[in-house]
């Protein structure tokens, strides 16, 4: 009994010494401190969740715009939808993966041989309806095999 009463002793100097535990005020400061820390953290979550939506928006854009590129490659140089078009050029309304994206087309005209152009630049434009993305833009020159007059 005697070493039960001496042990519980030593137990009561250790509790009078300061330990314990944490106070209110200690458990407080460190539950704001963790807060902090993780609304960073959760910052950061929603930072990139954001950028992977534009990234995706500008990938199905940067596509949508290769396969407007590629219909004009595939048609014959003379072809009307070659023909040179106004400064505001030709504008289309394109539905791809769900997402609406308008495609604005420039063809202009130069390196005239007998007046027929022989070089064409082609400018395709393609924004997402509703983005907060700005326009991807492809432009590309397409010549004729026309023989010119140094030939």
């Amino acid at each position: 009994m005697r070493k039960l009463s001496r042990r519980l002793a030593t137990e009561a100097q250790m509790l009078s010494l300061g330990e314990r535990g944490f106070t209110i005020l200690e458990t407080s400061i460190a539950m704001v401190v963790m807060m902090v820390a993780s609304l960073g953290a959760v910052s950061v979550f929603a930072y990139s969740i954001g950028n992977n939506a534009s990234a995706k928006d500008r990938e199905l854009a940067m596509s949508v715009a290769q396969q407007q590129l590629e219909q004009l490659r595939n048609v014959a140089f003379t072809n009307e939808n070659l023909a040179a078009t106004s400064t505001a050029g030709r504008k289309a309304e394109i539905t791809s993966a769900d997402r609406h994206y308008t495609a604005v087309t420039t063809i202009t005209d130069s390196d005239f041989v007998n007046g027929q152009p022989t070089l064409k630049t082609i400018v395709i434009r393609v924004t997402p309806v509703g983005s907060t993305l700005g326009s991807v833009t492809l432009v590309t020159r397409r010549a004729t095999v026309a023989t010119g007059p140094n030939r």
